[in-house]
């Protein structure tokens, strides 16, 4: 059932069902955010918590709801994810418990330790459990790209015409391939919450093992980081720094931007939600193609080829 079309009476009879909402009193806060689910915070007697539920465009999208709450699990036994309280895949919803904190913002990268406690909890993640499934943009892109093209829905002007470069940026980062390790994937600033001594990692409906640099480069194209933001969070997370991570994050947060731009095609074309999802990909496009028609760009193709 999509969340946006979720009346509050037939939330309400929903919540009863799960053990863990079902106490009184009870109270229910819409949380903002959530382009693919309905979130509320859900208070009782004996907590509060975050129930998630889940749209009905999980397939176009490419959500695996199983590897969701599998993934959600190892992330919090990495010591970075929300405590996971029940997961009702017949009734779509996945229950999380609240975490107290500042969600962030893209402004908040401006903060003094922001930086380097998203660094640090990256780090914990990947370090972590392995993930159910894998995350490669490449792949996903072509997939985004036939759902866009079978379905005939629209695409920026000019967007097929990168495609030998796209495959570009991927030979360059197979030369020197690092493996895959567990990532969340979609570390936009509003899935961070800082407690003020750590950050937690939230939402895990993209996450799967992947390169490392894919979680750095998404972070840096999601929120809208500055090239010295960047560097600060590839040397916070590789302890030192390095020309070849801060290219590899760079093409890759590329890469992400590009790829996502279809996510938004798709969202544009069928998400029940009142966004301007065509403005969303827009965004990501412009960024991706600055980057390419960038100055620099040749040489973040050779310089994640060395070996610093």
């Amino acid at each position: 059932m999509p969340p946006a079309g979720l009346q509050d009476e037939l939330l309400d009879e929903l919540l009863d069902q799960i053990p863990a909402l079902a106490g009184r009193p009870r109270t229910v806060e819409e949380l903002s955010g959530g382009l693919t689910n309905r979130n509320v915070k859900v208070t009782t007697p004996a907590g509060s918590f975050v129930a998630r539920c889940s749209a009905s465009n999980a397939d176009a999208l490419e959500i695996d709801r199983e590897a969701e709450h599998q993934n959600s699990r190892a992330a919090e036994e990495a010591g970075v994810g929300a405590p996971v309280i029940d997961y009702r895949p017949d009734l779509g919803v996945l229950v999380i418990g609240f975490l107290e904190g500042r969600t962030l913002s893209r402004e908040s990268f401006n903060d003094a330790g922001v930086i380097e406690r998203v660094a640090a909890s990256c780090r914990q993640l990947h370090d972590g459990p392995r993930f159910r499934g894998t995350f490669d943009m490449f792949e996903r892109q072509q997939g985004y790209l036939r759902t866009v093209q079978t379905m005939g829905f629209r695409l920026p002007a000019g967007y097929l015409d990168h495609a030998a470069t796209f495959t570009r940026i991927q030979g360059a980062l197979s030369v020197r391939a690092e493996g895959t390790v567990p990532c969340n994937n979609d570390l936009l600033a509003e899935n961070f919450v800082d407690d003020g001594r750590k950050v937690w990692l939230i939402d895990y409906e993209y996450s799967g093992n992947n390169d490392a640099a894919f979680e750095l480069g998404n972070i840096w194209g999601e929120c809208r980081l500055d090239s010295d933001q960047l560097e600060m969070l590839v040397t916070a997370y590789y302890g030192r720094p390095s020309r070849s991570k801060l290219a590899r994050a760079r093409l890759q947060g590329i890469v992400g931007q590009y790829g996502w731009t279809l996510w938004g095609s798709i969202q544009d074309a069928v998400s029940p939600l009142d966004v301007d999802f065509w403005e969303w990909a827009m965004e990501r496009f412009d960024l991706a193609m600055s980057q390419i028609g960038g100055s620099d760009f040749e040489d973040l193709l050779l310089d994640v080829q060395l070996t610093d």
